[in-house]
């Protein structure tokens, strides 16, 4: 063999290893790392949980550790059956959903619905809590979405999400209309302003609440025939009325 291939081989053999070596290292820092990513998305959902809430600020500065002892104390997660049924823990039932309720003990003072629905690029998740009255936004946050920066990611903003506190999903005489995202200035109580040059965002997302909360009717009817600024959990569970 010539000094010449000898080089050569030398060089292919170490590119090899470096390869190899590298390989290793990136996946032992992923596997390591998983956990601690995981933890980072927990904790980033408990605080849009409670940012719908209106339980903290987004200025708050609280540690991951907070923001459990807060969520563990305030929210619980349940499923709602047919009818609108809240279940018993560790139960569910064919297409059951999930529920997010606020309150201590036995007391319910508003109840959060997850958002998982089409955007113009991409999925947009957040939540969107109503209060007791199962009328009333009580808060909005989108934690994940594939919008464009700047225009329809504007989403994301909190001066875009407080636009949704107090807006109402049911007309004066009750009849559902949901809430959704107008084309420049709105001027009722069921939707917000759109977001200059993001006007199919504004659409896919209106669209996607309403299918929603469609879907969360019977629910948000049963706290309607309430009628109160907090209801007992025992109300909500039984036969629909």
């Amino acid at each position: 063999m010539s000094e010449k291939q000898s080089s050569g081989l030398k060089s292919l053999f170490f590119a090899a290893s470096l390869c190899i070596v590298c390989s290793l290292l990136l996946t032992t820092a992923a596997i390591g790392l998983k956990g601690y990513q995981q933890q980072n998305i927990l904790a980033d959902r408990q605080k849009n949980i409670l940012l719908a809430a209106k339980l903290i600020e987004e200025e708050s500065g609280l540690s991951p550790k907070e923001l459990e002892n807060i969520y563990q104390n305030s929210i619980r997660k349940v499923s709602v059956g047919p009818g609108g049924v809240i279940l018993p823990a560790g139960q569910s039932a064919p297409g059951a959903l999930p529920l997010y309720l606020v309150g201590e003990k036995d007391a319910v003072e508003a109840y959060i619905i997850p958002i998982d629905t089409t955007g113009l690029w991409g999925k947009i998740f957040g939540y969107l809590a109503l209060d007791a009255d199962g009328t009333t936004v009580r808060g909005f946050t989108v934690y994940k979405h594939s919008e464009t920066p700047g225009l329809g990611g504007e989403i994301e903003k909190r001066w875009f999400q407080k636009e949704f506190e107090g807006k109402k999903i049911v007309t004066a005489y009750g009849d559902f209309v949901s809430i959704g995202v107008t084309k420049g200035k709105s001027r009722d109580d069921h939707n917000v302003d759109g977001i200059s040059g993001a006007t199919l965002t504004g659409k896919y997302l209106s669209q996607g609440l309403k299918t929603i909360l469609q879907d969360y009717e019977p629910v948000a009817i049963k706290f309607r025939n309430r009628n109160t600024t907090k209801t007992p959990l025992g109300n909500l569970k039984g036969e629909h009325p």
